[in-house]
């Protein structure tokens, strides 16, 4: 028993020597770039160590993200990739479940043994405890932290402004500049932290501040917490050594007090300045004359309604070092409450003659000056705001002198294009100037010479615009992929070439972004060298993390030649993907136009694809004939109706064909004649549309064969059913057509037969009847008086005559042998035999007939030409008193006779 006992004792002194051990045991991350990521290190027997990476992988990791309060694992890094470390390896082959509280109670080779050196030592990327969410980049946005499950927004109950600096110092995003709260929560159930944090300000982490949980576990809260950091910061004027309203511009950046650059200085910066510092608004901006060595070159555009410098727009990306001594001042009116004079809004200055920013009146001038619409601050339509109101200027007389007072005023370098008829569309509001005069060397564009301020006959069509040459744009080069390629940027109205060196992780992540391509990417060094030659505009970019675009970060200055051609840079990003048409090449001309905005795929706004992206076409010209042209090379049938005045909506982007002018037989809307691409004096409300039958085909197939998909359902047109109809009609009369020819061909073959068989018969009554009067002429007595009977007939001049005919009974001739007998044969049109036998033979009108003695057959010329429908003048008539023979009489009105003597 005893025994036993010393046994369970020297056991439980075991453990608690163990435990004590192992609580005495202290985990961190090293050498990354936050708090939550870098090599792993385990203090234990007073020395710092490491874990081997073998068999080390994410669930490692999230035991070690987990210990340290990191939120989630993002990766399990291997083969030193924070850099190698020093001491003892104190772990070798952990095999964690992801469900331990602590890295060392994971299954592993046992403590200190393991088979590595310091090349393999192991490391982790957490999410953080806490993040910025939903706002420009890292460094804005909500307030989230991580539980260990999922990230949970913090509510703005008692949320203090120490605590958003002790964030925003973690975070590496410089200090707190704005604590805004009444975010709505962003998930349904509004769950929220149930912890308030009570930093003082000077904690390294948040998950060190003091915590307070929330009375019976729910905070007071009108919503979300959220917040801005800023490496810009504080402001001040210096003048003599000490702070007022007057003297050079002074800023807190990252900590460090700078002077600010008088270069593109302008007193809309000032006015924010003075409004930041409550020192009322600027009188002027002269230059200073104190020097510096740690003048600030980033440029703001200030637009001068904005309450804190930082909130301005910022350039640093290419500005050149900035001269000693020129610095930027401010001479402010002194009082916040302070009321100057209001400036003559409707004096100009005369030609020629400029005044000075150093030299401004000393009067309240609240216009300000922005451009709108350009996709930055150096490009777009010219607005200025007074009275309250944001308005436009007329391009009646708009020239270059013009815009190179804007680009100047605003700080944006020299002009290279004045741009007319609402180029970057149309504005709202008053239209403040017109028939502008600028010399190009006024302080102000509302101090040029003009019509008046606020006269004016121009409607929104008309807006002027400007593209300065520091507008910048951004875009990857590539022939297959998205996403992926040289990274090249436009400045001074040319693309050029980004060199590579020695961009980092934030700089790639920041690019990546502002291009819409995910949040990460990698700079490649294997690929070939570029062909063709182009500038290679900057060099040594380095963005910070507080960074929102490209244009924020740091770099060497503008320079044609910055970097050799081996050191391009070539960037592929997260969200790199193979490019479709029409982005890829080659696409047909069909891929290249779109329809966009109907109410199916062969009807709406006309979009065409040129030089990497969509725009649209004016409808200046448009008509039938280049919608059936887009129909055609749509495969939507016919054209229907061509539409107008951005019917389907305005589009946007580039307008980039006008006077479009077709023949209506052209295969593609290429062939067509137009203004050059891009030239256009049209704004968006004018974008052209087309409504086609909507009979859809589709192209050939490589296989040769063409596939066709069914009309699309629901689509109606009334030339179509027209079109229907009239097919069925033309039909219907082909058929009676058709009907009628068959009758008619039926008929003549009928009346042919009728005038054989008549024919026939007639010629055999010849024969027979020769034959009769030989034997007549033969016989005893022929033509006796005796023999004959005497028979009247008439004379044109109506002198009766007389004729003989052999009385029947003394008729000596019969029929020859096998004589048919001819019947009575009605032809069409002729009157029955009862009525002819009636009627009386007239004489013809050239002649009166010849008498003859003997019988007369009279015979039509006409037989030969009977058709269809004509009535035959033919009777033929037997004789009922010989049952033998039918005798044939032949008469014909009109015709002459033939006789036979």
């Amino acid at each position: 028993m005893n025994g036993h006992c010393f046994l369970q004792g020297l056991a439980c002194l075991l453990f608690s020597i163990l435990s004590r051990a192992q609580g005495s045991r202290q985990l961190r991350l090293v050498d990354g770039d936050s708090p939550c990521a870098g090599r792993v290190e385990i203090l234990d027997q007073a020395s710092w160590g490491t874990i081997c990476d073998d068999g080390w992988d994410l669930n490692d990791a999230r035991v070690v993200c987990r210990q340290l309060g990191c939120g989630k694992a993002l990766e399990a890094t291997v083969s030193s990739s924070f850099g190698a470390g020093s001491g003892p390896i104190w772990l070798g082959n952990v095999k964690c479940t992801g469900k331990e509280s602590h890295v060392w109670r994971c299954p592993s080779w046992g403590w200190g043994k393991h088979y590595c050196d310091h090349s393999e030592d192991a490391g982790v990327i957490c999410s953080g405890f806490v993040r910025l969410a939903g706002g420009d980049g890292p460094c804005s946005g909500r307030v989230e932290v991580h539980s260990g499950e999922a990230w949970t927004p913090v509510s703005d109950g008692n949320f203090t402004l120490p605590t958003a600096q002790v964030i925003c110092a973690e975070l590496g995003c410089g200090k707190a500049v704005s604590v805004l709260g009444q975010l709505p929560f962003r998930e349904s159930n509004g769950r929220v932290w149930a912890e308030e944090f009570r930093c003082e300000g000077e904690e390294p982490e948040l998950r060190v501040c003091p915590r307070v949980p929330c009375p019976g576990g729910t905070c007071h809260h009108s919503g979300a917490v959220q917040v801005a950091c800023s490496v810009y910061t504080d402001i001040r004027l210096m003048k003599n050594g000490s702070s007022q309203c007057e003297g050079q511009v002074e800023m807190n950046i990252s900590g460090r007090w700078r002077v600010l650059c008088a270069s593109h200085w302008s007193l809309a910066n000032a006015n924010v300045v003075c409004r930041q510092l409550g020192c009322g608004v600027a009188i002027s901006t002269p230059n200073g004359a104190e020097g510096s060595d740690q003048l600030w070159k980033a440029r703001f555009h200030c637009s001068g309604t904005e309450s804190f410098l930082w909130k301005c727009p910022v350039t640093a990306l290419g500005v050149p070092d900035c001269s000693h001594g020129n610095t930027a001042s401010v001479i402010c009116s002194g009082n916040q409450t302070q009321v100057l004079s209001q400036c003559n809004d409707s004096v100009s200055e005369p030609a020629g003659f400029a005044t000075s920013e150093e030299s401004a009146p000393y009067c309240s001038d609240s216009r300000q000056l922005r451009l709108v619409d350009g996709g930055g601050p150096c490009a777009g339509r010219v607005e200025i705001l007074a009275q309250g109101s944001w308005g436009t200027i007329c391009d009646d007389g708009w020239d270059l002198d013009d815009a190179r007072v804007v680009c100047r005023q605003l700080g944006c370098g020299e002009a290279l294009n004045a741009t007319g008829s609402a180029h970057f569309g149309a504005g709202s509001g008053p239209i403040w100037l017109d028939d502008l005069n600028c010399a190009g060397n006024e302080s102000q564009v509302w101090r040029c010479p003009s019509r008046g301020w606020g006269q004016h006959d121009c409607r929104h069509k008309e807006d002027a615009g400007v593209i300065c040459s520091e507008f910048l744009a951004l875009r990857m080069v590539s022939e297959d992929q998205q996403c992926a390629g040289w990274l090249e940027v436009f400045y001074n109205g040319t693309w050029g070439s980004v060199c590579r060196s020695p961009m980092d992780d934030v700089t790639v992540s920041i690019i990546c972004s502002q291009l819409g391509c995910g949040d990460s990417g990698t700079l490649s060094s294997s690929v070939a060298l570029r062909e063709g030659s182009r500038p290679r505009w900057v060099d040594l970019i380095q963005c910070r993390k507080t960074d929102t675009s490209l244009w924020q970060c740091p770099s060497d200055p503008w320079k044609y030649s910055s970097c050799s051609s081996k050191e391009e840079a070539y960037i592929s990003c997260a969200g790199r993907r193979p490019k479709s048409c029409p982005t890829a090449a080659p696409c047909t001309d069909r891929e290249k136009l779109r329809l966009r905005g109907g109410d199916s795929e062969c009807s709406g706004r006309v979009e065409v694809w040129h030089s990497g992206s969509w725009g649209t076409v004016c409808d200046d010209s448009w008509s039938l004939a280049e919608a059936e042209v887009v129909c055609q090379q749509l495969g939507c049938g016919q054209a229907l109706e061509a539409l107008r005045a951005a019917t389907f909506g305005p589009g946007n982007g580039s307008i980039w064909l006008d006077e479009v002018r077709c023949g209506g037989r052209e295969s593609s809307l290429w062939d067509c004649a137009a203004e050059p691409w891009g030239q256009s004096d049209c704004k968006h409300e004018e974008d052209a549309g087309v409504r086609c039958s909507g009979v859809r085909t589709l192209p050939t197939t490589t296989a040769g064969t063409r596939t066709t998909s069914n009309p699309l359902p629901g689509v109606f047109s009334l030339p179509g059913v027209l079109c229907l109809i009239l097919g069925a009609l033309l039909f219907l009369v082909l058929v009676i057509l058709v009907t009628q020819l068959l009758r008619w061909r039926a008929e003549r073959r009928d009346l042919s037969s009728h005038e054989d068989a008549l024919a026939e018969a007639v010629y055999e009554e010849l024969d027979d009847f020769v034959t009769r009067k030989e034997g007549l002429l033969s016989s005893p007595g022929f033509l006796s008086d005796d023999s004959v009977i005497k028979l009247p007939y008439y004379t044109r001049d109506g002198e009766e005559y007389s004729d003989y005919r052999s009385a029947p009974d003394q008729r000596t001739d019969v029929p020859a042998e096998n004589y048919d007998d001819a019947e009575e044969v009605l032809v069409p049109g002729a009157p029955p035999a009862s009525q002819r036998s009636e009627e009386k033979v007239f004489p013809e009108e050239n002649g009166a007939r010849s008498p003859q003695k003997g019988s007369s057959l009279n015979f039509s010329r006409e037989v030969a030409d009977l058709g269809e429908g004509e009535e035959s003048p033919w009777l033929l008539q037997g004789k009922k008193g010989d049952p033998g023979y039918d005798d044939v009489e032949l008469s014909a009105l009109g015709t002459p006779l033939v006789t036979f003597p």
